[in-house]
């Protein structure tokens, strides 16, 4: 005998147990968040080094395909050799290689210049910064010498701060003084640092595995996306994949390569100039130059700031750092920007500011670095929905015909706004009318119309009163 399970009770039976799950589930989280939350965090842990590969290879594939696709096929092409399997394999593997050496290359060069030329500016700063403060307390008193009560104010707020200020550059000199012996005791004591080191050299091996066989990770994701939802859905959702992407990899991509080039040419006009520290100002302005909007200014201002107190004799030299910023930025902003980045957001001087205010909060400094992708692809989304949402009204989609829109009838025609002197009504009448009839057929003078002002007022007092009438019943 054979046991018939009726699919109607099947469905109930899963939709009963769905319901207890959740609600164990929403009662566990309500009474054990933090518990929930640790666990997440555990999660985390362990995979961490998963991350980390798919974060490096995420940023490492840019490079990746320029090597393949204009270096290596164009020298493969050169030497006449035929795009077989092999071909491709080997091109992959040479690219990989490639890249792998060149990110090596630059961590080495990164913490070469820290180690040759930040570090021993910053050494120079602690150890002349008892005659970096009494040159200033020098221009300060001068500059307030006419003005008493402001100097009685201003100068115990600055002695104040220059205090607290050489005692943590006292506790940093100490510990580059011992920089061997802190980084001995790192070593043995402490866990998250080796632990960090250790994920980054796990998911460096890992973002290997993940370039040599990004298409097929690709193919992979397409085909479970496929599985999952309709044909239609699929393919909006890898549209969307596809745009997150575009946004994502343009915009950071973009963003390093033109703060490199920005801390670069900062270097080159700094040193021309003989501003002092160069080296140490231009990594300031080059890092700082990542975040939008606000990094340039974030980097030039303390920068100007050292400059100044560590030659207060000779204050153009801060003056002429300001103006040489203000160029390279001017510079940055319409030219060098503009090519590389495009339009790769899409959002306005005032959504990127609300952006990097919003995450920065949030996050801070790695959220203000992403929060204009992230809310780029935020902001196209509710874009895509209201425009979707207006395509099956039927309704215009350019925001300009909304601009000076007073009504849109019942046919779909967005009527503008008109003068209270040409339209023979006032505008309290117009609402009244709006209110007692809409949607409502607006009549408009035609050009060939020669009829007084006073005869097309009763005309429309005579349809008005024939509307109303009509919309008693």
């Amino acid at each position: 005998m054979k046991l018939k399970i009726s699919n109607k009770y099947f469905k109930w039976g899963v939709t009963a147990f769905s319901v207890i799950a959740g609600s164990i589930c929403f009662y566990y989280l309500i009474f054990h968040i933090t518990e929930f939350i640790q666990n997440i965090k555990s999660l985390f842990g362990v995979i961490m080094p998963v991350i980390f590969g798919l974060i490096i290879a995420y940023l490492l594939t840019p490079i990746l395909n320029f090597i393949e696709q204009k270096i290596l096929n164009s020298l493969f092409d050169q030497l006449k050799i035929k795009e077989t399997a092999r071909r491709k394999k080997i091109i992959r593997g040479i690219a990989v290689i490639l890249t792998s050496l060149l990110m090596i290359f630059a961590i080495y060069a990164l913490i070469a210049m820290l180690i040759s030329q930040i570090v021993p500016s910053i050494r120079t700063i602690i150890s002349n910064f008892d005659d970096y403060v009494g040159n200033l307390s020098t221009w300060l008193n001068n500059l307030m010498e006419d003005n008493q009560e402001l100097k009685n104010y201003v100068m115990p707020q600055v002695t104040k701060l220059f205090s607290s200020l050489e005692t943590w550059l006292a506790d940093t000199a100490t510990l580059l003084e011992k920089s061997g012996e802190v980084l001995k005791t790192v070593s043995l004591s402490i866990l998250s640092f080796l632990k960090v080191a250790w994920n980054f050299i796990i998911g460096f091996v890992i973002s290997i595995y993940v370039l040599a066989s990004k298409e097929t990770f690709a193919a992979q994701g397409k085909k479970i996306i496929y599985a999952i939802f309709e044909t239609d859905s699929a393919n909006s959702v890898i549209s969307s994949l596809r745009f997150v992407h575009r946004t994502f990899i343009g915009f950071i991509s973009g963003k390093v390569l033109d703060s490199v080039i920005i801390g670069l040419l900062c270097f080159i006009g700094t040193t021309l100039l003989g501003t002092p520290y160069a080296a140490l100002v231009s990594v300031i302005v080059g890092v700082t130059n990542i975040i939008p909007f606000f990094g340039p200014y974030l980097g030039a201002i303390p920068c100007a700031f050292l400059i100044l107190i560590v030659d207060l004799s000779h204050p153009m030299n801060c003056v002429t750092f300001v103006i040489f910023i203000l160029i390279l930025q001017q510079v940055d902003g319409n030219l060098i920007g503009p090519r590389i980045l495009g339009d790769s957001t899409g959002l306005s001087g005032f959504w990127v500011i609300f952006s990097i205010t919003l995450f920065g909060g949030l996050f801070g400094v790695p959220g203000m670095i992403v929060g204009v992708p992230i809310f780029a692809v935020f902001f196209a989304a509710v874009k895509g929905l209201v425009n979707r949402s207006l395509l099956k009204k039927k309704l215009p989609l350019h925001s300009g015909v909304y601009l000076d829109m007073e009504y849109i009838d019942e046919n779909g025609e967005v009527h503008k706004t008109e003068a209270e002197s040409g339209s023979g009504q006032s505008m309290k009448e117009k609402h009244k009318k709006m209110s007692e009839g809409f949607p409502f057929k607006k009549t408009f003078k035609k050009a060939s119309d020669t009829s007084s002002d006073s005869s097309m007022e009763e005309k429309t007092k005579a349809e008005d009163k024939e509307k109303h009438s009509s919309s008693k019943f």
